[in-house]
């Protein structure tokens, strides 16, 4: 029998924002005797036959170092003032680069703090078994991160622009797109209201 993983899956984590809305920088934010951060690479690095990439932009200096792991790939995004777009082009540009077979990748915030690394492997299995192009998590009636995006889609990643994400490629062809529920991934972290409900949870 094929393993369902047999196929690599680049796995890239975007965490170059400012959390202009929290003042202070949200990936390092203490969650389960870890970080939020840590939390994603920690359930990304789960998922067998995966290459990890955090994007770093803003404090990534304290990330870096915070994280100084030899399993996972660093690519900081100078231009990450510009948006989430600059982010994505980042790490696709450097997974491509150093794994350039790769077939498919998946994208994935650092502030859904209940992520794990069966939320991934859902999105692989589902993409493997419908053939579609995308396999993006759905929660609160909408699709969003972490997504999945077979090769064919890489160009037009590259391409876009601004503040914009992986939502614009969902909403384009939504007929190549699976969806996989994420239970509670509508729970995420921009406010320091947000992280108090979380850790008092």
């Amino acid at each position: 029998m094929e393993n369902k993983f047999h196929h690599k899956t680049g796995i890239i984590i975007l965490a170059a924002g400012n959390s202009s809305r929290l003042g202070r920088p949200k990936q390092l934010l203490k969650y389960k005797e870890s970080t939020l951060l840590k939390n994603t690479i920690s359930e990304a690095l789960k998922v067998e036959n995966s290459f990890i990439i955090v994007v770093t932009g803003s404090n990534h200096d304290l990330i870096e170092i915070e994280l100084n792991s030899p399993e996972i790939t660093f690519s900081f995004n100078s231009e990450w003032e510009n948006g989430m777009s600059s982010s994505i082009a980042k790490g696709l540009n450097e997974l491509l680069l150093q794994n350039p077979d790769y077939e498919k990748c998946i994208l994935a915030v650092c502030d859904q703090p209940f992520v794990t690394s069966s939320i991934f492997e859902n999105l692989i299995i589902e993409a493997n078994k419908t053939k579609k192009g995308i396999a993006a998590s759905s929660y609160s009636e909408i699709l969003g991160t972490p997504v999945l995006f077979q090769k064919k889609y890489f160009q037009e990643l590259l391409e876009l622009k601004g503040q914009e994400g992986a939502k614009k490629l969902i909403k384009k062809y939504t007929d190549d797109v699976v969806s996989v529920s994420f239970e509670k991934g509508d729970i995420d972290i921009d406010t320091e209201e947000d992280y108090s409900k979380l850790i008092s949870n």
